[in-house]
């Protein structure tokens, strides 16, 4: 029989009610996290194969190609920083702070 205290907190008494709770708990979340896993590996695949994907393509010329990529959008993003440098900061501090405002809600409702 269950203890008033026990009924009123929906807190086991038993230490080792307690670690049986808690290892279940932790195999089932274990268990959500192993489906979630490969079902999200699953779409990515399915991604991947949709995209111009090249497996027979040598790693290398994949690896300039990003590169290259990556290489002319920093350089578009520094064009456009030094044509509106104070657009620019305030764009960032305006981002930052919506951002910060975010997680900070986001930290009051995990605590509160």
């Amino acid at each position: 029989m269950n203890s008033p205290n026990e009924i009123t907190t929906g807190v086991p008494k038993d230490a080792d009610q307690l670690i049986a709770n808690i290892s279940k708990l932790m195999d089932e979340a274990e268990e959500m996290l192993s489906e979630s896993s490969s079902q999200h590996a699953e779409e990515t695949i399915t991604l991947l194969r949709e995209r111009d994907y090249d497996p027979d393509r040598p790693l290398a010329a994949r690896y300039a190609a990003t590169k290259a990529k990556l290489t002319d959008a920093g350089r578009r993003t520094d064009r456009v920083i030094r044509a509106y440098p104070y657009e620019s900061l305030a764009l960032a501090l305006g981002a930052g702070l919506l951002l910060g405002l975010c997680l900070l809600r986001r930290g009051e409702s995990r605590t509160g």
